[in-house]
């Protein structure tokens, strides 16, 4: 099975999950089974597509047929996906340039994901956001959505409202058992990374020594403002602080306190672990989620048509 961490929230993004916290992840699972299923079938079984495809022509057009307002809904939706010139454009769906090996297969299958997931990051029925087009294509980004488990609710640098005033906070990994504030810091191969006081860190290269911002201050911030808000709820739940560093090694007298440093030594051991979490989601969590995001700052339009949002989304949808 494939799996894919979900997107909730993308900086100040309106985001689907924000309608229903409780609703959209355990959705986003099934559908992504579901279509994983068809698609490997029809991989498998090439021969099947024109009797799976013949029958989601008979269901759509039952869908449609059902009253006068379903096929002006129909129309309107139509119209929407054609005037959306924000949303990234693919290439129309060609079972037969499916890949060869199911290695190929999959990672296929976790782009189209990722273009799904966008699509729920920054939109919602009646609203859409202006996305910055970098975000399609930042590594890091892709990386965690197609690394790691579905049962990871990823908040991306989300901006957060209080007292009326927006605050920028780090990467947050929200799991069953808990939420991890993450910051990643990484330099040039072969850079060392020293960590100082709480103000100011060392990067030295080459026997040249330069001057950082420490991360802990960020990851502080970010988790008393996370902290906070669970309080307002009444909502216990774990909260980790974790300073990342995939190409460099991180050198410290002791670590801080309350935050993990994970430097390249440590990084695949950290990642993996990550990976075996097999826990589903929890109720706790989408709760977590719920009171996070009625916090958030969303920045929208309304739609110049609005969209009918389907129970039941194919290979096809996730394209759009």
């Amino acid at each position: 099975m494939v799996a894919i961490a979900q997107l909730i929230k993308l900086q100040d993004y309106i985001s689907r999950y924000e309608w229903d916290a409780y609703r959209y992840p355990a959705q986003y699972i099934r559908l992504k089974k579901d279509n994983w299923h068809k698609l490997y079938h029809i991989w498998e079984k090439p021969e099947a597509e024109e009797s799976i495809i013949e029958t989601n022509d008979k269901v759509e057009q039952t869908l449609n047929g059902r009253s006068a307002f379903s096929k002006l809904k129909a129309k309107f939706k139509r119209a929407n996906e054609q005037e959306q010139e924000e949303e990234p454009k693919q290439e129309n769906n060609n079972y037969a340039d499916l890949p060869e090996t199911e290695q190929e297969l999959k990672r296929y299958f976790l782009n189209k994901l990722f273009q799904f997931q966008m699509k729920w990051a920054t939109s919602t029925v009646t609203h859409t956001s202006f996305v910055d087009r970098s975000y399609y294509q930042d590594p890091l980004l892709r990386y965690l959505l197609q690394r790691l488990p579905d049962t990871y609710l990823v908040m991306y640098f989300p901006v957060f409202e209080i007292k009326n005033a927006p605050v920028e906070t780090e990467i947050l990994l929200i799991s069953p058992i808990g939420i991890e504030v993450i910051h990643f810091l990484e330099k040039e191969s072969g850079a060392v990374i020293m960590a100082g006081n709480e103000r100011t860190w060392m990067v030295e290269e080459e026997r040249e020594q330069t001057k950082i911002l420490s991360p802990l201050i960020a990851l502080k911030r970010t988790e008393r403002l996370i902290r906070s808000i669970l309080q307002t709820y009444s909502i216990d739940f774990s909260i980790k602080k974790t300073v990342l560093s995939r190409t460099n090694s991180i050198v410290f007298a002791t670590e801080p306190y309350q935050t993990k440093l994970i430097d390249q030594s440590r990084y695949e051991e950290w990642f993996q672990e990550k990976r075996r979490l097999t826990t589903p989601l929890k109720s706790t969590q989408l709760k977590v989620v719920e009171a996070l995001l009625k916090h958030c700052k969303s920045t929208s339009v309304r739609r110049p048509e609005w969209e009918e949002d389907k129970s039941s989304i194919s290979i096809v949808d996730m394209e759009e």
